[in-house]
């Protein structure tokens, strides 16, 4: 009985390993060996073409003392990411504590505001860059029409105005996620402690950020971290809104990034393996050391309960 309980466990260790082997080689198909490709090319001056060149560690003097374009791109992530965490967390806090209270309508906004996370970003983005258009934009119409502009607005024509369209259009997107991250939250909280409140002669908003906030501590310390890692990672809604225009003011890091390999557009512009390679180091060492130190800071959020 004990051997062939044990062929039995090597058996379903064997459908176990099957089942998982598909994804352990994408991962290293597609994160491992893109990694130590990087790393393979970081010291050299390479164009994908003809000879590369050992310059050492010139492409890191030159990403932190002399790109001033990269560290423009930083600032506009960063602020990406702060902007969206300021607003987005606290408004889809808001739509799925009015959703799990069953308000009238509810399912019909739980699926509503979810609908935007099943596009395609470059979907979404091609929609918005429309919308948004300086000449026939349904924004614009609606703007002049109502008094708002005396004439149509080039949302795209200057960075700060492009930039806050896209915090838009990225807030739009991936609100619905993270509200259903959070009402799965509130729908874990017991009635007890709300009733037991209740008797106690708390109000509602006591109730709210003494009970609801403290109990939502976990599932809110993992909305904000993939919150902030996935706006330092966004590229494909700016380049198919602005590719970093007007003048390059509009890039975020991934962007940046992506154009030292491809050009998108970029007229003249030599590829640049090498020092791409070290600036995408750079970038998985800023997210290794934010996402290390938030953990390490929000670790009491982990035992609230």
């Amino acid at each position: 009985m004990l051997i062939k309980r044990k062929i039995d466990l090597g058996g379903s260790h064997i459908y176990e390993f099957f089942m998982l082997l598909p994804f352990f080689i994408g991962f290293l198909a597609f994160t491992i060996y893109p990694i130590l490709w990087a790393l393979r090319w970081v010291l050299y001056d390479y164009s994908g073409f003809g000879t590369p060149y050992f310059v050492g560690l010139d492409n890191f003097a030159r990403a932190f003392f002399r790109d001033k374009e990269f560290w423009r791109s930083m600032s506009n992530t960063f602020y990406l990411a702060f902007m969206k965490l300021i607003i987005e967390i606290p408004l889809a806090l808001i739509i799925a504590f009015f959703v799990n209270n069953r308000v009238k309508g509810s399912s019909f906004f739980r699926i509503i505001y979810f609908l935007p996370t099943v596009f395609s970003m470059a979907v979404i983005g091609l929609i918005f860059t429309i919308l948004f258009s300086a000449y026939n934009g349904i924004v614009n119409a609606v703007l002049v029409n109502f008094g708002i502009f005396e004439q149509n607005y080039n949302f795209f024509g200057s960075r700060w105005s492009a930039i806050n369209v896209i915090l838009f259009v990225s807030i739009w997107s991936t609100i619905g996620i993270n509200m259903i991250y959070l009402l799965m939250g509130l729908q874990n909280v017991p009635n007890e402690l709300y009733e037991c409140a209740t008797l106690d002669g708390a109000s509602g908003p006591r109730q709210f950020f003494s009970i609801t906030i403290p109990m939502l501590a976990p599932v809110l310390q993992m909305v904000i971290m993939l919150s902030v890692i996935g706006t330092m990672r966004i590229n494909d809604v700016v380049l198919i809104m602005t590719n970093g225009q007007p003048g390059g003011t509009t890039e975020v890091a991934m962007t940046h990034i992506l154009k030292m390999f491809f050009n998108f557009g970029a007229v003249g512009m030599r590829r640049q393996f090498g020092y791409g390679s070290a600036l995408a180091i750079i970038m998985g060492v800023i997210l290794a050391i934010m996402t290390i130190t938030y953990l390490k800071v929000s670790k009491r959020m982990k035992n609230v309960y």
